[in-house]
């Protein structure tokens, strides 16, 4: 992922390009938003109406409650007369079939009792047998009757008169003539010729229990549009309750249909589109620098599209309350990784975006927004884990306070409040903690560095500062100088101060490879004596392009790799330069050898470091450190890298410059104070 938002950043400069992403972002919100409202409020019999009046806007019925529907299932299912179908072919045929097997006699009988158990079973027969699972399913039921079809006609017949095959069998040795004979018969298994024959006839049945039940009212009542349902406050009661449940059913109903879902995906469609292209044309005109950088782009967006689908579906499946998920977290993350004003304009699409699919939209954008600014404005730099733990506190109070504020404006008894919205809030507050760990992925995910990154490399214990210290103890001194200038002056003129310390302490790694070839490493003997000057600018200019293999070898951020490569901007190693050209009277001289590769700064703090860098060193040169020496020197150097173009790429305004001049001279003249000579004690 780093790598390819590390690509080719032209494309994003491309109107066809944004365009895409416009429409792309625009589509997956869509995708994902509710065409209809699902449950639109949250409510319990017993409590109080949390939101404001509620008016019918349509004719709609007040459903029966299931509990009621079902009673009254139940009482007309006791009326219900199920249908059983008489083959009288099953009872004929098992009878003929016994006296085919037994026309011989039965074993150890006299020759009458064929006819006697044929008899019986024929009786048997015509009092009707059944399947016992359908005599079971008729018991359970308390079905009390049931109807018996033979041809076209059709008898009501008690239930407790039909026969199972169990009972049918038992039935059998009743017959005082058969009873006693009862051992001798079961060895026939007289339950062969017993079989069912009135069968259940489902079509017919479930038929004439539809009929019954379409008879049963599914409502009880009507609202008419226009009259009130309920108001915050007031109770819902076991009838409001019903009238809530049946208004959002025929809300839902009315927008199932065809044309409202076609309403709604167009207008839905027109609202994210006009939204993600105010916030498009806010970077393009505002803040274009951020398409240069796709891992921002993407961030950016990805944000957009992440909450409003959070929100779509909690609102789809009606899951917990919207005000469980932690919106704070976005502006904070644009804060921390970006600035202050793109996280506001961010964080307020976002927040609309999200508002579409939910019912209560004034109150939820209010109470958003109101957390999203306090999130921004108790977190100017990230530098500590506590902070996030404050600025959690202050968005959780401060939005159950705006909650707070818009219940009072709507209620008039302190009874009326509703205090569950408060718990959800405080779930909010305690998911905001989780913005830390977050914090690290998406750094890690976009390229992004964040204060708290910073810091961790500001430490000089870490393996490459320490090197830097023990290779090169000047530069490293010289680094830490620069670093505490130029926070100095990032703090006067509201940039980021940490990274230019940050920037600082790194822009300078690549003297370690050749160390003594600096001045501030040199200990009298200066090698560029024995070489030519050609040989030194390649020496001078080669510690930039070997401070990047190091950055590169140590894994360092591209932020720092950036003050490395445009500290010296573009400019002329001047003093070989000019030795050469003196040596060289007759020659025309090519200045490319004696020229860093650049770029030039493109960002304050860069600029920053650039001044800072130029005038500390140039400072060791001095003669003699007065106020005036040390103010042509600040003027005269800065007043040179503006006329050279240093900072023409780069967003610092003359204002900025002239405060970071009053600083380098302020901080040089405390540096270089004059000393007092302690006298010697006389003897």
């Amino acid at each position: 992922m780093i790598k390819f938002i590390q690509s080719d950043n032209i494309i994003w400069r491309s109107h066809i390009a944004r365009a895409i992403l416009v429409l792309i972002t625009t589509a997956i919100i869509i995708v994902f938003l509710p065409r209809t409202q699902g449950k639109m409020y949250h409510y319990d019999e017993g409590k109080p109406w949390m939101y404001g009046q509620l008016i019918a806007k349509f004719d709609f019925p007040i459903f029966k409650s299931e509990e009621t529907i079902k009673e009254e299932r139940d009482s007309i299912m006791k009326t219900f007369v199920p249908y059983f179908n008489l083959n009288e072919n099953i009872g004929r045929k098992k009878v003929e079939q016994f006296r085919n097997d037994y026309k011989n006699g039965i074993p150890g009988l006299p020759v009458e009792y064929v006819n006697i158990v044929a008899q019986k079973l024929q009786e048997l027969y015509d009092m009707g047998i059944v399947n016992p699972v359908n005599f079971t399913s008729l018991v359970k039921d308390s079905n009390n009757m049931v109807h018996i079809v033979e041809g076209k006609q059709a008898i009501s017949k008690p239930v407790k008169q039909l026969l199972t095959t169990l009972g049918a069998y038992e039935n059998l040795f009743t017959t005082p003539q058969l009873s006693t004979k009862r051992s001798v018969l079961q060895q026939c298994n007289l339950n062969e010729y017993i079989e069912p024959n009135l069968i259940y006839d489902k079509n017919r049945s479930e038929s004439e229990m539809n009929d019954l039940l379409s008879l049963i009212p599914q409502a009880s009542g009507m609202v008419l549009e226009g009259q009130r349902i309920i108001d915050r406050g007031d109770i819902v009661d076991a009838h409001t309750y019903r009238v809530l449940n049946s208004f959002e059913q025929a809300t839902e109903k009315r927008n199932e249909t065809k044309d409202q879902i076609t309403f709604t995906l167009l207008g839905q469609t027109i609202y994210v589109l006009i939204l993600v292209v105010l916030f498009t044309l806010y970077i393009a005109l505002f803040r274009t620098d951020y398409f240069d950088k796709p891992g921002s782009i993407l961030f950016l967006y990805a944000l957009l599209i992440i909450f409003p689908i959070i929100t779509s579906l909690m609102i789809k499946h009606n899951i917990f309350s919207i005000y469980i998920v932690p919106f704070a977290m976005a502006p904070i993350f644009v804060r921390v990784f970006m600035d202050s004003r793109t996280a506001f304009i961010s964080y307020a699409v976002t927040i609309l975006l999200s508002a579409v699919a939910v019912r209560y939209q004034y109150e939820f954008i209010v109470v958003q927004l109101v957390g999203g600014l306090i999130a921004i404005f108790s977190l100017r730099e990230l530098s500590k884990r506590s902070q996030i733990f404050l600025t959690a506190l202050l968005v959780t109070f401060g939005s159950a306070a705006i909650y707070l504020a818009l219940q009072l404006i709507q209620a008039d008894d302190f009874s009326k409040l509703d205090g569950s919205m408060y718990f959800h809030i405080g779930v909010n507050g305690f998911f905001l903690l989780f913005t830390y760990p977050l914090m690290l992925i998406i750094e890690k995910l976009f390229g992004f560095v964040s204060t708290v990154t910073m810091f961790e490399l500001s430490n000089t214990n870490n393996e490459l500062l320490r090197k830097l210290s023990e290779v090169a103890p000047g530069t490293f001194q010289h680094s830490i100088t620069v670093g505490n200038l130029g926070v100095e002056i990032a703090n006067k003129i509201h940039a980021k101060g940490q990274l230019v310390r940050t920037g600082a302490l790194y822009h300078d790694i690549g003297k370690m490879v050749n160390p003594v070839f600096f001045t501030e490493n040199q200990a009298g003997v200066n090698p560029h004596d024995k070489i030519s000057d050609l040989e030194s600018a390649k020496i001078i200019i080669g510690h930039v392009t070997e401070g990047l293999k190091l950055a590169e070898k140590y894994n360092l951020p591209n932020v720092i790799k950036e003050f490395i490569t445009t500290h010296h901007g573009q400019g002329l190693v001047k003093y070989f330069y000019i030795n050469y050209k003196n040596a060289h009277p007759d020659e025309e001289i090519d200045d490319a050898p004696f020229r860093y590769p650049g770029p030039n700064p493109w960002t304050r703090e860069q600029a920053i470091l650039m001044m800072c860098d130029t005038v500390e060193a140039a400072s060791r040169s001095l003669s003699e450190y007065t106020e005036e020496s040390i103010s042509n020197l600040v003027n005269k150097l800065i007043d040179a890298q503006m006329a050279n173009g240093f900072f023409t790429d780069c967003p610092i305004t003359f204002r900025d410059v002239s405060i970071a001049k009053q600083v380098l001279i302020e901080r040089l003249k405390s540096i270089y104070h004059t000393r007092i000579q302690y006298p010697e004690l006389k003897s």
